[in-house]
């Protein structure tokens, strides 16, 4: 994007300095991100997969404003670089719309980094930040919207595969018929979380949803700084945030590794992340949810690989692909991943069990 655009976009928010040079910053997904000098992140909102910008930025304002306040009241040091700050616009929003598009500025917090190598210690000081991230927001007085709307769902995601096959609009059917009957064979079980909701057994908290090393800053040190990528905090069960952590991290293969005999599940990841979090966490988690954290665990590559499915027989018409079977090698790459966990439930759940809470 031309320069001069962004900076009349910068010029709309109530900066502590002018904006100087500008260049882009990181390689997400989903935004477009910029490094605007003297220490601004500019940022340019997917308003195609975050339809409610106002909705999704009133979220991020109350999760930080309520984040600081606690930093605040118990007296901890350099609270700036412990949390987001994004700045006011011209409309007295935290964002601003340009040419329909949506943009946002926060301040860069100097001195931090980000990491992607996932370590028995990454996976401890990623489990209990964000245990720590959702136990300083088990008391937010205001309800969040959802950014995605029923984005872990795993009932949803179930209809939806059942709509796919009953349309079969790419042919697909006939070579995956096994693979449809060994997932409902086992709906019912997956469906747990949505079931113990309806019974009152549940409860929704604010969660990030969006779990992994690269998802928090770290300091120079290596010690975490604050969590980060805030579009997908919302409320959801406890499960999102733990079980989405391990379904890629304590995977020994690639989502799409198209050998099953490379896919593993590294126990070791999975109990340095449930020790970190348990550590933080464990302070309001009830029973229900504690003892069901290796479900979560089972729960995620099962809810991906009928995702994956669903894509596949619609004729891959959402994730993008590399080849004509790759929704197909992920979807069966991840039920062999769901099969390893499930066959280590009785030793996660032993592990659980005996994890202290501090």
């Amino acid at each position: 994007m031309e320069t001069l655009q962004l900076r009349k976009i910068l010029g709309r928010f109530r900066l502590a300095a002018p904006a100087g040079d500008i260049r882009p910053l990181g390689d997400g997904l989903i935004n477009d991100t910029y490094f605007a000098e003297p220490g601004y992140v500019l940022q340019r909102v997917n308003h195609r997969i975050f339809t409610d910008v106002d909705g999704l930025q009133r979220n991020i304002e109350q999760v930080t404003g309520h984040i600081r306040r606690k930093l605040e009241a118990a007296g901890t040091p350099d609270i700036d670089r412990r949390v987001l700050h994004f700045r006011k616009a011209d409309n007295d929003k935290t964002y601003v719309e340009a040419d329909g598009d949506f943009w946002r500025v926060s301040d860069f917090i100097e001195q931090s980094e980000t990491r992607t190598e996932v370590t028995p210690l990454s996976a401890h000081q990623t489990g209990k930040a964000f245990g720590d991230f959702e136990a300083m927001l088990i008391d937010l007085p205001a309800p969040l919207v959802e950014t995605i709307p029923d984005f872990h769902n795993m009932e949803l995601r179930l209809r939806q595969l059942r709509d796919a096959v009953a349309r079969d609009s790419a042919g697909r059917l006939s070579q995956v018929k096994g693979l449809v009957d060994d997932m409902e064979a086992l709906a019912g079980e997956m469906c747990l979380a949505e079931r113990l909701h309806r019974e009152g057994k549940l409860p929704k908290r604010v969660c990030h949803c969006d779990t992994k090393v690269s998802n928090i800053l770290f300091d120079p040190s290596g010690e975490p700084l604050c969590v980060i990528d805030l579009d997908t905090v919302m409320p959801s069960f406890v499960f999102s945030d733990f079980g989405d952590f391990l379904r890629t991290t304590a995977n020994t293969a690639a989502e799409d590794e198209p050998d099953p005999d490379k896919i593993g599940f590294d126990m070791e990841i999975f109990k340095a992340f449930a020790e970190g979090y348990l550590a933080s966490a464990g302070k309001f988690l009830t029973s229900v949810e504690r003892e069901n954290l290796p479900f979560a665990v089972t729960l995620f590559p099962y809810m991906q690989a009928v995702r994956f499915l669903t894509d596949y027989l619609n004729g891959d018409v959402y994730y993008k692909t590399s080849y004509g079977e790759h929704n197909l090698v992920r979807t069966r790459s991840q039920w062999r991943y769901f099969e390893i966990t499930r066959n280590e439930l009785g030793a996660m759940c032993d592990f659980i069990a005996h994890c202290p809470d501090n």
